[in-house]
């Protein structure tokens, strides 16, 4: 039995298996039939070589366990480490047919290959590469193990594959436990997530000048703030911290080649709470909060839920994403939970845009000049926010279809980072236009006019009565010479008969 060598390495992709550190643990983990063959998928990983330091893929208390049935025969088990440049070296075809991962008798006639055996070519760049090692069962033993702490040297930058296959259908059925250590020439984290690490450095110290720049001036004029000035105040503060976590998560497993359970999953529950409240903030700005309504009357409710649900769905996807996930390669969990996750995103986009049409009306009617001039700017950066996410999902699709094997890795931690900058991005266009100030009031809501009007408005032909209305004022007084209108002012002037 054979198959086409593309879709044998996508299926063979499905089966990683997320670890729980850059040191994978297996735990009498069972191969799984592929092809003509019984696989393992020991890990993938992009690493980097340098002349300063050493890296390598070290294999510690490796043990192999077979059933009864298959003790009397001497079992092969070999250890497939290669380049995905090089995955067209594993395997063979007869006649043209499709690939195949075992030495059948007709492959051995055609290509030398020993029957019962993995397939290998080597390498064009290096003739010893791939790497494969075999292990032997002993006759009537059940188990047989790696030589302990045995390490295969890496010398080139690139990513890297890991199989256990097992070529003798005798062997279904085998399981393995014990752990394979990964290391890169700069620590433990894999290739595409190392210059993470260098990023939220980056992002924390932006993050940490917007905070001191907005609370600066949060405490400066701490009498006049708005509410939605403590909201946005909640936000800095919760990027702030989640990018700190974020970098000292990653250098934690960057030093000991763990990445504990705990550490990671409340990193991922600030981001998850940062980026709720984020979005539930930019629909409150939308819906005119504390700017042409009070309160958000009987939509609070609805809004709460979408943010309880969105919460959920992004804790969830994150969780999925990060929690003990080391490889450079998604698992298939992930792609159910995006989709939610992408409903959501889209309905709260549909919800802001129509929220923000709405309340740009409003402020036409009243004639809020400064405020109108503020929602307008707000208006054109979000548009531009949604086009460069659209964009950028396209391109994501794009990179991802073309490069199946993960073979870009070393620039796949962009497609991350780009989404932390756009957050970043659109904060800081929140807090510009919406900048504690002594002036701050002036945008607030007013009950004692249902809208506060500024500067522009006031000098309209509209001022207050003491009873509240807003109206012209008139009063005629009746003279021999004609009508008296009194002006805004108080001030006469006559009206005269034609």
């Amino acid at each position: 039995m054979g198959m086409d060598p593309y879709i044998f390495l996508l299926i063979l992709t499905f089966l990683l298996k997320p670890g729980n550190a850059s040191i994978h643990v297996y735990n009498q983990e069972s191969f799984n039939e592929v092809g003509n063959s019984y696989l393992l998928s020991g890990g993938s990983e992009g690493i980097s070589s340098s002349s300063h330091s050493r890296s390598f893929v070290r294999f510690d208390n490796i043990t192999f366990r077979r059933p009864k049935s298959a003790a009397k025969s001497r079992g092969l088990i070999q250890v497939v480490l290669f380049e995905a440049a090089d995955r067209n070296n594993i395997g063979g075809s007869a006649y043209g047919g499709q690939r195949s991962i075992c030495c059948t008798s007709d492959l051995s006639k055609l290509q030398g290959c020993k029957q019962g055996e993995v397939i290998r070519i080597p390498s064009a760049n290096d003739l010893n590469w791939p790497i494969i090692l075999k292990l032997h069962f002993s006759r009537n033993s059940l188990s047989t193990s790696m030589k302990n702490h045995e390490e295969i040297g890496i010398s080139k930058t690139g990513m890297y594959n890991l199989f256990f296959i097992a070529c003798d259908p005798k062997l279904k059925g085998v399981v393995m436990s014990g752990k394979t250590v990964w290391k890169n020439s700069d620590g433990y984290l894999p290739g595409r997530m190392a210059p993470l690490m260098r990023f939220y450095v980056f992002m924390s110290l932006v993050y940490l000048l917007l905070a001191v720049i907005w609370f600066t001036q949060y405490i400066r004029f701490r009498k006049d703030i708005l509410q939605l000035q403590h909201c946005i105040s909640a936000v800095v503060g919760l990027g702030l911290f989640q990018m700190i976590l974020w970098y000292f998560e990653y250098a934690n497993f960057n030093s000991t080649g763990m990445r504990p359970v705990v550490l990671t999953t409340w990193v991922v529950t600030v981001g998850a709470v940062r980026k709720t409240i984020a979005r539930l903030l930019v629909l409150c700005v939308s819906m005119g909060y504390g700017v042409v309504r009070p309160t958000l009357g009987g939509l609070t409710s609805k809004v709460l839920l979408l943010g309880i649900t969105y919460f959920l769905a992004s804790e969830l996807l994150d969780i999925t994403e990060y929690v003990g996930t080391i490889n450079d390669l998604s698992g298939r969990a992930r792609l159910f939970l995006v989709l939610p996750d992408a409903l959501l995103d889209a309905f709260l986009i549909l919800w802001i845009f129509t929220a923000l049409s709405k309340t740009l009306e409003q402020l036409q009617v009243k004639r809020s000049a400064v405020k109108l001039d503020i929602y307008r700017k707000f208006s054109n950066a979000l548009a531009a926010v949604v086009f460069a996410s659209v964009a950028w999902i396209a391109y994501e699709l794009y990179f991802k279809a073309t490069d199946p094997f993960s073979e870009r890795w070393q620039s796949a931690w962009i497609i991350t980072a780009f989404w932390d900058i756009l957050a970043f991005a659109l904060l800081c266009v929140i807090c510009y236009l919406w900048a504690p100030s002594q002036s701050s009031q002036r945008y607030a809501y007013s009950e004692e006019l249902g809208e506060e009007f500024d500067e522009e408005e006031a000098q309209s032909l509209t001022r207050e009565k003491p009873d509240g209305d807003i109206s012209l004022v008139e009063k005629k007084e009746k003279s021999v010479g004609g009508t008296r209108v009194l002006d805004e002012d108080g001030e006469a002037e006559e009206d005269k008969r034609e």
